[in-house]
């Protein structure tokens, strides 16, 4: 396995020490359930603070590139400098009613040569504080989780393939278009499963654990480093209409070459 170059290195360590303050914070949520208050402002606080954390980490170690950021939005870096696009709390509603399924993720993009704006995803990881698993990807070098190769599924039946999506919900998503893509790959597939994370079920998938994944209405950091570890397992990752953007974010669909040509024919199918 290639050994974690320096910048991964630091995205980790940043990662796992934000990820033992989530762990400790986690352990709290019990507890709050009961209150009159609930855990909402508690958990708002968490994510603030593993935010904090990350930020110092990296600023400290890259001191002239940007921040992209779920709380504090964008930072700029020096001119021609790449930014860390960073979500401390993937899953928060997960974390908020005590479901032990979270992430953080953050990646690293590089700017365009010509300076006319971002472009591809450098390196990426996402970690599970809970189940201690640190997904990574740097571009050209595969993915991996901790010193394992990761490779996307080989399964190339419908049938056979689980499906991970994530669902609209109050004041996010559109719930027609959900409904009919649902409809459609539903009763083509072995399985749909819906766990709250999109990161996660991204490393899931360049992991092998899902067949494919779409969601629609989502952030550049929740996808980001997610994108990379599909590419890297050997996976494709579009938007609805095929194209690969650098990072698929508003609509993402994703699976091996075999299974996303097949979920995208029945995808255009459901929304044409």
């Amino acid at each position: 396995m290639p050994a974690l170059t320096g910048l991964l290195t630091i995205m980790e360590k940043a990662a796992r020490k934000a990820g033992g303050k989530l762990r400790r914070d986690f352990g709290e949520i019990e507890h709050l359930q009961v209150s009159q208050k609930g855990p909402a402002d508690f958990v708002s606080k968490a994510d603030e603070r593993a935010e904090d954390t990350i930020f110092r980490e990296l600023e400290i170690a890259r001191p002239d590139w940007g921040f992209l950021m779920e709380e504090g939005g964008e930072i700029a870096g020096a001119e021609g400098k790449p930014r860390f696009i960073v979500d401390p709390l993937d899953g928060t509603s997960n974390f908020l009613h005590g479901i032990p399924h979270f992430a953080i993720s953050i990646a690293v993009q590089d700017p365009k040569p010509d300076g006319s704006g971002w472009g591809d995803i450098f390196a990426g990881l996402v970690y599970n504080p809970i189940t201690d698993e640190s997904f990574w990807a740097e571009r050209g070098k595969g993915a991996w989780l901790g010193n394992r190769r990761l490779r996307v599924s080989a399964r190339r039946q419908l049938n056979e393939a689980l499906i991970a999506t994530g669902t609209p919900y109050k004041g996010h998503g559109d719930f027609d278009e959900w409904a009919k893509i649902f409809g459609t790959i539903g009763p083509s597939v072995a399985g749909i499963r819906r766990f709250g994370a999109a990161s996660l079920d991204l490393a899931w998938l360049a992991a092998g654990r899902y067949d494919g994944f779409w969601e629609s209405g989502l952030s550049p950091w929740d996808t980001a480093a997610g994108c990379l570890l599909v590419r890297e397992a050997g996976g494709f990752v579009t938007d609805y209409r095929g194209r690969s953007p650098h990072i698929a974010d508003v609509q993402v669909l994703a699976a091996n070459d075999i299974l996303h040509s097949k979920l995208h024919k029945l995808l255009v199918g459901a929304i044409k």
